[in-house]
């Protein structure tokens, strides 16, 4: 989408990152509330917003959809559906004891890293969390194991560590983080236990390494940068970050309405991303009023074009579905084999 016309005296070009918005996973875990509302009806319990998105779980919430941190208040015998972030073992045998019907909408991706941990544990590893404290992902693969993983958050935390034994120790991330800050830590781990032991494929997701990337193509051409995400997202939240540690001012913003008009005044290019959790509609609808307050053309830039489709639960229409959108390349097909 572009126009050939510059900008002229007192607008501004507007260019859209690429990729940017929902990832397979996200759009996974939307489609399975969506058919199994359509397949049992309202109301169908979610642990956890299913994605940190408002607008996502505020239309959701519309159709009938019911979401709980607690369990305990799911009438016995109900259609819960467990979010992306995953959950712990707990909440998983809580759910059985309960006798609620799951459907489990965690990210494949994150279920790779739910993997990990179990395998490393039964190894007899002691285990690090890359991660940031209270995030739900976070929480679900550190209950993973009920002893013998520990939070960390930064390289302050490197250096505090004890651990029973540095030659049998290992790490694994939560797929969310900023790509150049986890590396900050890992080099900081890797200096202080040369023999910890690393995933075979880095944790942090696809979606998050491409839409940053575009986001650090993007940033230097820009004297502004509008996040589309909510609050609580943490992909969003870090691709803000990205883009100020490129030397960009950002902003990141539920809507268009959260958009202060001042912000644009006397820019020369506003950049335009979106968190992996945020629909392409928000994106539209803040292109279209840009376009009021000033953006003359509109311009995607190049990047990476993502291929890749996770496939459903069983008893959603089937366990060859796929959730609607193919959205990823060859790095989230390497990690899906190594899941199994």
């Amino acid at each position: 989408m572009s126009s050939s016309a510059g900008p002229s005296a007192g607008s501004f070009e507007l260019v859209l990152a690429q990729p940017r918005g929902f990832c397979a996973g996200v759009d996974r875990a939307i489609d399975i509330v969506e058919r199994a509302l359509a397949q049992f009806g309202a109301p169908i319990y979610v642990r956890h917003e299913i994605v940190h998105n408002r607008h996502v779980v505020a239309s959701l919430q519309e159709r009938g959809a019911v979401f709980v941190e607690d369990l305990r208040v799911v009438p016995g015998g109900s259609t819960v559906v467990f979010s992306a972030h995953g959950v712990s073992r707990a909440v998983r045998q809580e759910a059985a004891q309960l006798g609620l019907h799951v459907f489990d909408a965690t990210c494949p991706l994150v279920t790779k890293v739910h993997v990990e941990v179990s395998k490393l544990r039964r190894e007899g590893f002691e285990l690090l969390m890359i991660g940031h404290a209270g995030h739900p992902e976070v929480e679900g693969t550190m209950g993973q194991s009920d002893t013998g993983i520990h939070l960390v958050e930064s390289i302050d935390d490197v250096e505090r560590l004890s651990v029973v034994d540095p030659e049998r120790l290992a790490y694994v991330t939560q797929t969310t983080l900023s790509v150049d800050d986890c590396a900050e830590i890992v080099a900081a781990l890797r200096r202080r236990f040369p023999r910890i032991a690393e995933p075979k494929k880095q944790d942090i997701c696809y979606a998050t390494q491409n839409r940053q990337d575009a986001v650090k193509f993007m940033a230097p051409k820009c004297d502004l940068v509008l996040v589309v995400g909510s609050a609580n997202s943490s992909n969003s939240n870090r691709l803000r970050e990205v883009a100020e540690k490129m030397g960009c001012e950002a902003k990141l913003v539920e809507n268009l309405q959260a958009v202060d008009p001042q912000w644009v005044k006397g820019r020369r290019r506003v950049g335009v991303t979106a968190g992996a959790s945020a629909p392409e509609s928000l994106v539209q609808e803040l292109v279209h009023g840009l376009g009021q307050l000033g953006a003359s053309r509109v311009s995607v830039l190049d990047g990476v074009t993502e291929t890749v489709s996770f496939p459903l639960p069983k008893g959603l229409g089937g366990s060859g579905n796929r959730s609607r959108v193919s959205l990823q390349g060859a790095t989230a097909s390497d990690a899906l084999r190594d899941v199994g």
